[in-house]
């Protein structure tokens, strides 16, 4: 009774952490004429406001600002619960608007946007057809703006050269997916094996030609949230809420059950799990040989910035609609972490240099400035 006591309040205490600020000074603004490129990263946006959602509004005024130099790089879980289904289903008509929501703040800033896929995506045994489906969606409704990447639900990695920056894409969940087939190899217009994947990550992150290279992938590295094992009170007093948002029922002893299933590795979509851990230790592999300026990622509702022990910049841009947000707290290396949703920016330099901006965005839409700092060397 005393160890689950002390376990109890120890994940009271922890689950009272929601921000971490940086310690370091903002990094002014850049001027306009002084940035190529401006690069917006949001991920977990799948399930939009019909009314009008907040986070897209910031997203589509943000764009607006110099759509010719602006691209939107949204990171998956981009239709929340099980990705777009056959069009016979019930839930189709609403899982379509959640993705054409966002596909249409890119299109109507005349912006450029890039969708991957992430595991709400690929939800089920017929993942590989709701990601197919999902990429015929954002083809269709993309002006010839706004693709999907990887195609055809091939792992990539995907690439885009952008002034002095490469970004290389890759679907993370494509390796965790178990509930249903998925491409394999060259037969199905994919690079290859997963040994094939990887070496050719490394080859594009080394013939960069100059370029600073960054890496994109829905699954993090790192991170101080649920996914990483780090829970708030209310996961070890109200689990049933992962059921359904709306059961708000005491059940503290069997909620302490569901943090420690998690953290043994029960779910394929935790770091603990060992196929997780797998695909962790082979990205770190790739960037210890070549190593990109970060690593963004979403799949943990919230906005952080983690230094790793490699010196790897791991940011974590989450906030995709407003008010989906769950427990962050610090972890080593972290430089920010905040339960807030808003998205990320990086905007480039004619030589090359990045400037991180991390935005949030309030109930009317209007997004702030919370942090900034450098990922490259001013």
């Amino acid at each position: 009774m005393r160890r689950c006591t002390a376990a109890i309040l120890t994940a009271l205490l922890a689950g009272c952490v929601q921000q971490v600020l940086p310690k370091t000074a903002p990094v002014p603004a850049l001027p306009a004429d002084s940035v190529v490129a401006s690069l917006f990263f949001i991920s977990d946006g799948g399930r939009p406001d019909p009314d009008g959602e907040p986070v897209l509004q910031a997203l589509t005024a943000g764009l607006m600002r110099a759509p010719e130099r602006s691209v939107a790089f949204f990171l998956g879980d981009n239709v929340y619960y099980s990705g777009i289904p056959d069009s016979t289903s019930p839930d189709y008509a609403e899982a379509r608007r959640r993705l054409t929501a966002q596909v249409g703040a890119v299109v109507a800033s005349g912006a450029r946007g890039v969708f991957l896929p992430g595991n709400h995506d690929w939800k089920g045994p017929e993942g590989w057809s709701a990601v197919l489906r999902a990429e015929a969606i954002v083809a269709e409704e993309g002006a010839g703006r706004v693709v999907q990447l990887p195609g055809n639900g091939c792992p990539g990695p995907a690439t885009m050269d952008i002034g002095p920056v490469r970004l290389v894409m890759i679907d993370t969940e494509w390796w965790l997916h178990k509930t249903g087939p998925r491409p394999e190899g060259t037969e199905d217009g994919c690079t290859g094996d997963e040994h094939a994947v990887f070496d050719s990550l490394r080859t594009l992150l080394a013939t960069a030609g100059g370029r600073q290279t960054l890496v994109a992938g829905h699954h993090p590295l790192a991170a101080g949230g649920e996914h990483a094992g780090y829970f708030s009170w209310k996961d070890y007093f109200f689990p049933l809420r992962h059921l359904r948002s709306w059961l708000w029922l005491p059940l503290p002893v069997i909620g302490a059950a569901y943090p420690a299933a998690r953290n043994a590795g029960i779910s394929r979509q935790d770091m603990s799990n060992k196929t997780y851990g797998r695909l962790i230790d082979s990205l770190e592999s790739v960037f210890r040989d070549v190593p990109p300026a970060a690593y963004i990622a979403g799949h943990e509702h919230s906005l952080q910035v983690i230094e790793m022990p490699s010196g790897l910049y791991q940011l974590v841009s989450g906030g995709g609609y407003y008010g989906h947000i769950d427990f962050v707290g610090p972890i080593d290396g972290t430089w920010l972490a905040l339960a807030r949703s808003g998205f990320m920016r990086v905007d480039v330099t004619p030589d090359g240099r990045l400037r991180l901006g991390v935005l949030t965005v309030d109930r009317a839409g209007h997004a702030r400035e919370a942090a900034s700092m450098w990922l490259t060397r001013p």
